[in-house]
């Protein structure tokens, strides 16, 4: 269920929702499958057919991101097969995503604001960010600025219109990440003097990623949980008193109108509840799935651990800690007794002040 763009340009940045969705359209008709098929439920029923053919009794399920949504499913279904769960980002079947992204986004944002201004090198450069970032997005809601940037890649000259939606965007992507986020500052201020080159080139970080995400299977998965259970009310409230606005979601609502798209029963949505061993991480920092989804969960899984990691972003287990929490839990089968200590000495990275990283 592939759909990328071939466009390998700068254009593809200012490329028209339009034609983004008539991309969609031409995918959709020329699958050789059934969309409707590609729902969680059923994916779960394809992984325990895997664990019965390799002959496992019971497994031990790693979810990240959706992959979490997905590890639910399974522990709902096929509870009795499963000795242990990690939850790593939860994104639970009552997410409704994109609904919350735009009020998760700016919590992250809000909270890179804070830092900033408590660390003296970052203030004395970026004074005010928060008000001045605030000023940029009204500023290109209003007018849209036409520049000329190099592509990061092949260095060719392109001129691109600069929207507050890809302005949005790409912040959104960069908060996922602490490293990236500290980049972020000094990336803003210069984009007040239409320098967006830096931002565009954070943006193209992400590229690669994209041969490991499906999107046919993202709006087969989203079309079918998510949006239908949305209403235009909640975009409304959600989405207001947020420099994001409706900017994280508008494609994604649109793309549903015509998405084929299956169903799921009604229990789909209702708490998961198990007594199987579970450990949550949540990265205090993350812009998608931020550690309320997670308290959300633990309160029907009563063997459950929750770990908030501090200045962490999406995915504790990238980390040094994250990763030594999940191998000692799984090595011993419950959360009881599990040394997490190292999350106190997580530290959010250095702001760059310099092209070459952070104040020498």
């Amino acid at each position: 269920l592939e759909c990328a763009s071939t466009d390998d340009s700068l254009s593809g940045i200012n490329e028209p929702s339009a034609v983004a969705l008539d991309r969609l359209k031409s995918c959709l008709a020329g699958y050789g499958a059934d969309t409707r098929m590609y729902t969680t439920p059923i994916a779960m029923d394809d992984l325990d057919a895997v664990r019965a053919w390799l002959g496992y009794d019971r497994i031990n399920i790693y979810g990240g991101s959706y992959g979490t949504r997905a590890a639910l499913a399974y522990l709902r279904q096929y509870g009795a097969h499963v000795r242990s769960v990690v939850l790593d980002g939860v994104a639970p079947p009552d997410l409704r995503l994109p609904l919350f992204a735009a009020r998760d986004a700016q919590r992250a944002l809000d909270r890179m604001f804070a830092a900033c201004e408590t660390d003296e090198a970052c203030r004395s450069r970026h004074p005010r960010l928060g008000e001045r970032v605030a000023a940029l997005f009204a500023r290109l809601e209003a007018a849209s600025p036409r520049v000329s940037l190099a592509h990061p890649r092949t260095g060719a000259v392109e001129p691109v219109t600069m929207t507050a939606q890809i302005l949005a965007s790409i912040v959104a992507s960069a908060l996922y990440s602490p490293l990236t986020t500290s980049m972020l500052p000094e990336l803003l201020s210069r984009a007040e003097r239409d320098d967006f080159q830096g931002l565009v080139a954070l943006a193209m970080l992400g590229d690669s990623s994209a041969e490991n995400m499906s999107v046919g299977m993202h709006f087969s998965v989203i079309c079918a949980e998510d949006v239908p259970r949305i209403t235009t009310a909640e975009f409304e409230s959600v989405t207001t008193n947020t420099l994001f606005g409706r900017h994280l979601m508008r494609q994604t609502v649109e793309a549903c109108g015509f998405w084929r798209a299956g169903t799921v029963p009604p229990e789909y949505f209702t708490p998961v509840t198990s007594d199987v061993p579970t450990l949550i991480l949540s990265g205090d920092l993350d812009p998608i799935t931020p550690p309320s989804w997670g308290t959300t969960v633990a309160r029907t899984l009563p063997h459950s651990l929750h770990v908030i990691a501090p200045q962490t972003g999406h995915g504790v287990a990238a980390s040094g800690c994250g990763i030594r929490m999940v191998a000692d839990f799984l090595a011993a089968g419950t959360a009881d007794g599990l040394d997490t200590s190292c999350v106190e000495a997580m530290t959010r990275p250095p702001f760059f002040a310099v092209p070459a990283g952070v104040t020498p």
